[in-house]
């Protein structure tokens, strides 16, 4: 079930983007990969030792490194990072003990990533103005 509703809500997202034309600037991509990158970030404040907190304090500021490079340079990188984050978050449990992740997190989080990035990247194939700044 968190993959179909991370599915559907990641359709829905990109199509409202696309319907009211938030998806022509270049930063609404990036902004969404930052986002998504901080949520583990959220997770780790209610996971009762600290440890985590810091470890996905580096891994969301990597994200956020790559949004800002990608915004700057060219987004097929920060389409690349959100299927990289969707990669990220089947593997997560086994690279960052985060006690207040909920278990369904990694299913849900890793399809709206996805779907995400496929709606970037396709957009991107039909507006080729928008893969690198003016």
């Amino acid at each position: 079930m968190p993959y179909a509703i991370g599915i559907v809500l990641g359709l829905a997202t990109a199509g409202i983007a696309t319907v009211a034309g938030l998806d022509r600037d270049r930063a609404f991509y990036p902004t969404v990969l930052i986002v998504v990158g901080f949520y583990y970030v959220l997770f780790s404040v209610m996971d009762p030792s600290r440890s985590a907190l810091v470890a996905e304090c580096l891994v969301a500021g990597g994200f956020l490194l790559v949004a800002v490079v990608g915004f700057r340079t060219n987004l097929w990188l920060v389409a690349a990072a959100l299927a990289g984050h969707g990669t990220f978050d089947l593997v997560h449990s086994r690279l960052i003990d985060n006690a207040g992740v909920p278990s369904w997190w990694p299913a849900f989080c890793m399809s709206i990533d996805v779907t995400l990035a496929v709606a970037m990247a396709l957009r991107m194939m039909r507006r080729s103005d928008l893969v690198r700044p003016a």
